[in-house]
């Protein structure tokens, strides 16, 4: 690892999916130079499994929508503890960006009179979601991809970001290893995005696929001095796959049920008749969830140990020409024709609700420089998200970031530039090159185990502390982790960075989950059933000297012109309480 390299540009984003991606769109439209780092190959990005829409309040199906009802739907879905400017933000300028991606060649699915076409997603009030087939996420990958190309940004793919160079708290770029050849790269920038995705992959059952969403992210932001807000609320995706065991959690994308899919347990009763018999299967998915898992856990389930997920009803027509994507899925790996049996499926993490936090104007974070968006952002979705709110969450976002970092740079006096950073940088990085008795992948795959049994879809606190004990004797092994590279093998050393921003989430995600001592969303206590309406609240970790500490703060007041829309779906609460009781 002697090769190093250094490189300057006034904008640095990290990661390659469709909030980088975006973010780099618009620093570049504002004239400035450009470099993204993708940890993969970008065409494979984790944009791609955002696969059921993307909403905009168009109301080309529904007139009654508008983006107010748009903000009350998320704000209410996410149980009163998002964020309502984020909300806000969102809700009005989705429409633009959503037109603006399909003009870049998205090819969202159209009406009969040119319009977007719009489909309903769980706990939407109105049809919103716009949709290229089952298959959203990558269509705007492409596109995006397809703009970046055009304006010449540069995307350097098999970079690993093992520390943000940070003096008198401004950040002024970043350090790098290539996982092909080993090259060390300096990166120099006014400004860095982070746009690396959640946590999820440190779940045994996950929709996320090897070497994503292990908190690397979040743990650069950590490092560096940021306050993460709201780590224990993550989203559990009611349907993912449930063999073969290689690709288990896969995600069974939720516009099977938008396009008429029903939940039936082993016993062949439609039970989402007793969570909510309103909306049914189009309920929210912390609910849907949590009613997949009682259901298992209760023993009322399938062969495999999941429950039925059935579109068979639709006919095969229908359903190749709406979720081609999942019928092909379902084909190819299990041998499986969605047309005439049911599929299986369980619960599976899919979702970091929470992540940075962030000024909701500028997606700025603590640190002078440093901005993040997407997923890796926190404080927008709150104890549940909306489907098809992630996709406009990247897109809207992305552009933020690029502008409010693009402005920064524009306005730069002056660069931090300290040598004594970057060289403890390098230091930090050959340290973790050394001989051992313990393998870091194997201590991954035992993390993601004790992550799924101890804090789950269900948690209470004996099971929580349990968790917390077993993450830290996995951290007393890190130092006896080996750590072998050698020309075009540097596969060790990512999985020792993975492995340490996974554990570093996971103790945020229990420690933020111990400290809320109530059921919220995503967040389920079953010793702690009640939702308490009248005390909300955000929690947030910070890095107090290098330790983890977890405090309560108390969630933003509704901004005074959404008060109408506010008060008008007072009712939902009342619903969604009897429901948790």
């Amino acid at each position: 690892m002697d090769m190093r390299n250094t490189d300057i540009s006034n904008i640095l984003i990290i990661g390659c999916g469709g909030a980088g991606l975006r973010a780099a769109i618009e620093a570049k439209n504002n004239n400035l130079s450009v470099k993204i780092l993708g940890k993969r190959n970008k065409n494979d990005a984790h944009t791609t499994l955002a696969a059921g829409g993307i909403n905009a309040a168009f109301g080309n199906l529904d007139k009654e929508d508008s983006w107010l009802e748009h903000f009350a739907d998320t704000y209410f879905e996410g149980y009163e503890i998002g964020d309502p400017d984020l909300i806000e933000y969102m809700a009005k300028n989705s429409p633009q960006h959503v037109l603006e991606i399909d003009k870049w060649g998205a090819n969202f699915s159209k009406l009969a009179d040119g319009k977007l076409n719009q489909r309903y997603f769980g706990a939407h009030k109105y049809r919103r979601t716009c949709f290229s087939g089952d298959y959203t996420g990558q269509s705007i990958l492409k596109a995006l991809l397809k703009k970046v190309e055009e304006i010449n940004i540069e995307i350097n793919d098999s970079e690993y970001v093992t520390d943000l160079l940070v003096e008198d708290n401004t950040c002024f770029g970043a350090l790098s290893f290539n996982s092909n050849n080993g090259l060390v790269t300096t990166h120099l920038a006014d400004a860095v995005i982070l746009c690396t995705g959640g946590h999820t992959r440190i779940w045994s059952k996950s929709s996320s696929r090897k070497y994503e969403n292990n908190g690397d992210g979040l743990y650069l932001a950590f490092k560096a001095g940021c306050n993460l807000i709201d780590m224990e609320m993550v989203q559990f995706h009611p349907t993912g796959m449930l063999s073969p065991e290689e690709i288990a959690g896969t995600l069974v994308t939720e516009a099977v049920r938008g396009e008429g899919g029903i939940l039936i347990n082993g016993e062949g009763d439609r039970f989402m008749k007793k969570y909510d018999p309103e909306r049914l299967e189009l309920s929210t998915r912390d609910r849907v969830a949590f009613a997949n898992y009682t259901e298992i856990r209760n023993g009322r389930c399938s062969p495999n140990g999941g429950v039925y997920l059935d579109i068979s009803h639709k006919g095969k027509d229908f359903i190749i020409e709406k979720i081609p994507k999942i019928y092909r899925q379902f084909i190819e790996y299990q041998m499986l024709d969605i047309s005439k049996e049911p599929m299986e499926v369980a619960p599976t993490a899919h979702y970091s609700m929470g992540g940075i936090y962030v000024d909701a104007s500028e997606h700025s974070t603590q640190i002078k420089g440093l901005y993040a968006a997407g997923e890796v952002a926190g404080g927008l979705h709150g104890a549940n998200r909306l489907g098809g709110n992630s996709l406009a969450e990247i897109l809207i976002f992305g552009k933020a970031a690029g502008k409010s970092a693009s402005n920064y740079s524009k306005n730069l006096n002056s660069c931090v530039r300290s040598q004594n950073v970057i060289e403890n940088a390098h230091r930090n990085l050959q340290k973790r090159i050394k001989k051992g008795d313990q393998l870091a992948f194997p201590l991954q795959i035992k993390l993601r185990q004790l992550m799924w049994e101890y804090c789950g879809v269900v948690r209470d606190e004996t099971s929580l502390k349990k968790g917390l004990d077993e993450v830290s004797i996995i951290k007393r092994l890190l130092e006896d982790v080996e750590v072998i590279v050698s020309d075009g093998n540097y596969q060790d050393l990512v999985n020792i960075y993975d492995l340490e921003a996974s554990l570093f989430a996971a103790e945020s995600t229990i420690l933020s989950a111990l400290n809320r001592k109530e059921s919220r969303g995503s967040h389920q206590r079953s010793d702690f059933k009640d939702l308490y309406r009248d005390s909300k609240f955000n929690t947030i970790v910070k890095n107090r000297n290098g330790a983890l500490k977890c405090d309560q703060k108390p969630c933003k007041e509704i901004n005074k012109n959404l008060i109408d829309i506010v008060s008008s779906r007072e009712k939902d609460i009342d619903i969604k309480n009897k429901l948790l009781e």
